[in-house]
């Protein structure tokens, strides 16, 4: 059943599942159908999270990167329904352009072999040797090693190689040189395995149909219903509080962040010192900015690729990629076979971004400085797309603090934290029994197939702490 408010919820469930990401709509869908009585509560008017849409002036503006890797076709197929693993389709023209190199591939490992073998002179048997090391990296390999030392060990000192690989991952989950390079090496590989997919239809009818099975398997869902604490007692999970009205379980699962889960959901007082100690050593990874971008009706635009990765830096650096003045930026170009069912012509640039260098602002600097990454977007889409901008009838822009606004993720995080946040992530429930986490933590669990398959871990934890 699904509610505009929390008023007709039921008093207790065996499961309270707060914020509806896509790592919470899935432990929400898994766990109802091993049973459990399930109560997904959300903010916000609309599911989702940073999976999520808005309309304006007739168009519909996906609010997400455009692209995933395979992986996410049997991981629908198995947690979802076929139907949506069907939807799923290759995004074929990824383009990279920017100083050192300017090329089109369809981001799979055959394509991208050819293209290190033949564009960058790399032999086959060090490409080969380079895929075959990230492929076997797993979370519990060994964690000194940086992704700058593993891109000099295969390719030393060759920066244009190592843009190649790090620009694309960077923007899909926040990771830097300086990062672990099995949290490169994972996402990579996902990735690298059959190249890049999308959803077609778009975001708003994919969660519409994960809403749809949802209420089939009997979830109960309440929009804007805001939980105001975790109600903790005896050191376990009792329920949540939403405003006045306290609903018990004995397990809740937060999709919120992990540190909004500890600082304000629950509070540090309920955790004991040494996780506190562990804890306070997460770092909250970076955050976006995004222009929408809507083409008057009736109007067109040439197929100029599906992800334009573009920088006029003459470098990779992850610090220049979130400056504000940033020169790096990739555009999500949606054509009409995008939502075939609605057909628009729709473009988003999407920034990497930092927090707190729109927080400090004043209200006309922010105004200001929105308009300046609108116009910095118009001025590299022109060399792609010349005379896009007469041609849209909508232009928009969202900051960290937009993210942070709608989402209520600390500082705005498009990707959660680092990898420290992954272990704490992973031991709530031994911290205070019944409490756990899914969402966007550790940079390996962010992005679309990290958050739904970390949903389907937890769930499993959720059960099997429920059948004790």
């Amino acid at each position: 059943m699904f509610y505009k408010s929390i008023e007709k919820a039921a008093d207790s469930y065996d499961v309270i599942v707060i914020g509806s990401g896509l790592g919470g709509l899935t432990s929400a869908n898994r766990l109802a159908r091993a049973g459990h009585s399930v109560l997904l509560l959300e903010h916000h008017h609309r599911l989702g999270g940073l999976a999520t849409w808005f309309k304006r002036k007739g168009h519909i503006f996906d609010v997400s990167l455009h692209g995933f890797p395979y992986g996410m076709v049997k991981t629908c197929r198995k947690y979802w329904n076929n139907t949506i693993k069907n939807a799923i389709v290759q995004l074929t023209d990824i383009v990279f352009d920017n100083p050192q190199f300017s090329l089109k591939t369809t981001f799979d490992r055959v394509d991208f072999t050819q293209i290190l073998i033949n564009k960058f002179g790399i032999t086959q048997a060090v490409v080969d040797s380079f895929f075959n090391t990230v492929s076997k990296m797993n979370f519990y390999d060994d964690r000194t090693m940086t992704t700058k030392e593993l891109f000099e060990k295969f390719f030393p000192g060759r920066s244009d190689v190592h843009r190649l690989l790090m620009e694309p991952i960077s923007y899909a989950n926040g990771s830097t040189l300086d990062d672990p390079a099995i949290t490169y090496g994972i996402v990579f590989s996902n990735f690298m395995n059959k190249g890049v997919f999308t959803f077609q239809g778009g975001t708003d009818k994919l969660i519409g149909m994960m809403q749809e099975e949802l209420e089939a398997n009997g979830v109960t869902i309440c929009t804007q219903s805001k939980v105001d604490r975790v109600v903790i007692e005896n050191g376990k999970v009792k329920g949540v509080a939403v405003g006045e009205k306290v609903i018990s379980a004995p397990t809740v699962i937060s999709n919120s962040g992990i540190t909004n889960t500890i600082d304000n959901l629950t509070g540090r007082e309920y955790f004991p010192e040494n996780f506190i100690g562990e804890y306070d050593q997460v770092k909250v990874n970076n955050s976006s900015c995004q222009v929408y971008m809507g083409i008057r009706k009736g109007d067109s635009i040439p197929e100029v690729g599906d992800l334009l990765f573009t920088s006029t830096a003459p470098d990779f650096e992850a610090v220049e990629m979130r400056a504000m003045n940033t020169c790096s930026r990739t555009f999500s170009i949606y054509y009409p076979k995008t939502r075939p069912e609605a057909p628009d012509y729709t473009i988003v640039a999407s920034m990497n971004a930092n927090y707190d260098d729109w927080d400090g602002l004043t209200a006309d600097q922010y105004q200001a400085a929105k308009q300046d990454i609108i116009e910095r977007s118009f001025s590299d889409l022109d060399r792609y797309i010349p005379g896009a901008r007469d041609k849209c009838d909508w232009v928009e822009a969202a900051t960290p603090k937009t993210f942070n606004r709608y989402t209520l993720h600390t500082k705005g995080t498009s990707f959660g934290t680092k990898f420290e946040g992954l272990n704490i992530s992973r031991t709530l429930f031994k911290a205070i029994p019944g409490l756990f986490h899914v969402g966007s933590v550790g940079i390996i669990m962010s992005g679309w197939l990290g958050a739904i398959n970390y949903g389907v871990i937890v769930a499993n934890d959720v059960d099997a702490y429920l059948r004790q």
